[in-house]
């Protein structure tokens, strides 16, 4: 299951890297055929395999001989790598497709806003009812509404923290964070309380290490602007993996 969860992973993430290019600006997702950026020139079915492709080719298009970044095998193998890892951690479960989706969003959104420094409304409220029809009918089915009823108001208080930021401090956050943590929270509050307090709070903490080693190096000023989709995606899926660990070993450490 692992395996297969990873070369679909593979061909999800050659689409992903269409998403990423043709959302944000507005393009058909479906039309034109893939193509060649530079000499238009429609990309072959067999160029189009999946990292594979892209070695054989040596990263230029076949036609006019223009680099292709590394960009896309790479997005494809972090894609069908992050599959394998959601397939073994979720198990075979009716559950299994709907956190695929939600991963496949969370990769296409990680990109795009660190290229455009925007989420897509139709990416960011779709992920939300696609995770919240997940946990619907795995409540229904397995008898889980505790998780469920945690689940919803985990999103709706992460996504209540982050309008509250956006209304007042519209310099540092936006309208789209709001969205993006209905989905975030809803995921790691189905985990546990402990989950969602340790992602909540570690999205803040990687942006500023992140922010603060930028300006060390010289790579930001401190009135540059930082895309924090990123870190929210990278903290939800850093905690849903140990949150619940690091919480309860900080619970323990007070007692």
């Amino acid at each position: 299951m692992v395996v297969i969860a990873g070369l679909l992973g593979l061909l999800i993430g050659s689409f992903l890297n269409v998403v990423v290019w043709r959302l944000p600006r507005g393009e058909s997702l479906s039309h034109p055929a893939s193509h060649c950026p530079v000499c238009d020139h429609p990309i072959r079915p067999y160029d189009n395999v999946p990292v594979v492709s892209w070695l054989v080719l040596r990263g230029r298009c076949r036609d006019c001989g223009t680099r292709i970044s590394a960009r896309y095998p790479l997005v494809e193998l972090a894609t069908g790598l992050l599959f394998g890892l959601t397939a073994w951690w979720v198990g075979w479960s009716v559950l299994l497709p709907f956190a695929l989706w939600f991963m496949a969003a969370c990769i296409a959104l990680f990109l795009i806003d660190l290229e455009v420094k925007r989420l897509p409304n139709s990416l960011t409220l779709s992920t939300y009812l696609v995770v919240l029809g997940g946990f619907t009918l795995t409540a229904a089915m397995e008898d889980t509404w505790s998780a469920w009823l945690r689940a919803a108001i985990g999103g709706l208080a992460l996504a209540l923290v982050y309008a509250l930021l956006a209304a007042f401090f519209p310099r540092g956050m936006g309208w789209g964070d709001a969205k993006l943590a209905l989905s975030l929270g809803s995921v790691m509050a189905w985990v546990g309380w402990g989950t969602l307090v340790v992602g909540g709070f570690g999205a803040f903490v990687l942006g500023a290490v992140w922010g603060v080693g930028a300006i060390v190096v010289g790579m930001a000023g401190r009135k540059s602007a930082l895309p924090f989709g990123p870190f929210m995606i990278a903290s939800a899926l850093l905690a849903v993996v140990w949150g619940q660990r690091i919480a309860d070993w900080y619970t323990d450490s007070l007692i």
